[in-house]
């Protein structure tokens, strides 16, 4: 997966905001598949590997309701390793009940759910990267129906769901964003990603290193739309690993040239994208 290691630009994690610690446990245990990796009384860190954090859960205190329409979290994406992963999943979402939607997006297989919150989850695989098509640097992806049966028949002989594959690894993100042109700015100048796909006026995908995506972000939840509240369940922060120290240097620099701000927080910097979406800048 050298679409998420260096030298590339990735999103490596995501922290969000529940109402109910215990019951977004067993949630993200029995059914999304994680093992904890720490816990306390507030918080809790999920792995696929029992090394990595991918997804900190945090209980809010006092919690507000979530607004309908906000910026924020459309659905963080986890990628499976491989085809026959995603059938292992679906068998388990059978097994369990579980609704999910689902889509062939051509450059890879994805299902789509939330949690109890209502924080989206895309749990995914990859098509091979030779098959996907490009254009004028413009990948091509779209939104058709997925081929369940084809995708089952990967289920290897004597393989069963057993959680997560060690293997899982934070995918992408999609945001929504309350200005797509300003937003743009902000994380081609300043992140330094490159625009690899349009939806209309409505929606962009960005990526580095010539993956399909590692960011989406759209205004479907309205042009102007206000942030996310502080106490309603949502993302409260996600993290991009960035490259080295001097790159991290130069995306500071051009970030603040954007008109947002940097500041350092226990050691790590901090910025907000221009909808309030907070991001940690990772080496």
């Amino acid at each position: 997966m050298g679409y998420h290691s260096k030298p590339n630009t990735f999103v490596e994690h995501v922290t969000i905001k529940v109402k109910n610690l215990e019951r977004s446990l067993h949630y993200y245990q029995e059914v999304i598949g994680f093992n904890i990796l720490e816990q306390t009384e507030t918080t809790v860190e999920l792995t696929a590997d029992g090394e990595t954090s991918l997804v900190t859960v945090e209980q809010l205190e006092n919690p507000a309701p979530k607004p309908g329409r906000a910026t924020g979290l459309y659905h963080f994406a986890l990628l499976l390793p491989r085809r026959a992963d995603l059938a292992n999943i679906i068998n388990h979402f059978i097994d369990k009940s579980v609704r999910v939607g689902s889509s062939d997006h051509w450059v890879s297989e994805s299902l789509y759910l939330s949690d109890p919150d209502g924080n989206g989850i895309e749990i995914y695989a990859d098509r091979d990267s030779s098959t996907w098509e490009w254009e004028n640097g413009q990948v091509a992806m779209a939104v058709d129906p997925l081929n369940v049966p084809d995708i089952l028949s990967e289920k290897k002989e004597g393989e069963s769901w057993e959680g997560l594959p060690a293997g899982t690894i934070m995918g992408h993100i999609h945001l929504h964003v309350a200005d797509l042109q300003e937003t743009k700015t902000f994380y081609t100048e300043g992140l330094g990603f490159d625009v690899v796909s349009k939806l209309g006026d409505q929606a962009l995908f960005i990526s580095s290193g010539d993956y399909h995506h590692h960011l989406g972000l759209n205004t479907w939840a309205g042009v102007g739309a206000p942030a996310t509240p502080d106490r309603s369940p949502g993302m409260k922060s996600y993290t991009i690993n960035l490259p080295d120290e001097e790159t991290r240097e130069r995306v500071v620099a051009n970030v603040e040239k954007t008109g947002a701000t940097v500041t350092k927080e226990n050691g790590v910097f901090v910025t907000s994208d221009p909808s309030g979406n907070r991001i940690h800048l990772m080496i």
